[in-house]
């Protein structure tokens, strides 16, 4: 799939689910597009289909949900196993997300949450028996999410680009 393979419709549908896709209805969306919320629907289930979504996924305020400690663990696999290694990690309690990293020796970044540092030691040696080598560890504050402005069509305007 390439980005070409998507109109500015989509790209808009896109965008205005990744701004709330839980109080974002498909009337809402076609209201902003001007057009029908059945076709909306319809190009939703098309890009669900193609993968281009993959899912809906909730913002989480772990501190509030009582585990202070959020932390990003960087880690370096073999570059053969890397995909396996992270697919791996996933499967680790605790583990809230795993990205793979396309170049350089800290390739896959592991987050993590826990109650405590027991918690976090606990993962980063579930991770090293797993394969993987920790090199670093950094407690996280908070994270910010929002949607790619480059899907919408205004989205130069929005960002102060000019």
């Amino acid at each position: 799939m390439t980005r070409r393979e998507l109109d500015a419709i989509d790209r808009e549908i896109l965008y205005e689910l990744q701004r709330d896709a839980r109080r974002t209805s498909s009337r809402d969306v076609a209201d902003a597009l001007d057009i029908s919320a059945s076709t909306v629907r319809n190009r939703i289930d098309r890009l669900e289909q193609m993968g281009v979504i993959r899912g809906y996924h909730v913002d989480i305020d772990y501190e509030l949900a009582g585990y202070p400690l959020y932390t990003k663990i960087i880690c370096t696999a073999p570059i053969d196993d890397r995909d396996r290694l992270a697919a791996r990690a996933t499967e680790v309690d605790g583990v809230t997300a795993v990205r793979e990293i396309m170049t350089g020796e800290r390739n896959v970044y592991v987050n993590a949450i826990g109650e405590n540092h027991d918690d976090l030691n606990r993962i980063g040696r579930r991770l090293s028996d797993l394969g993987l080598t920790v090199v670093d560890e950094q407690i996280i504050r908070d994270e910010y999410v929002c949607p790619y402005r480059g899907f919408h069509e205004d989205g130069d305007e929005e960002s102060g680009d000019e």
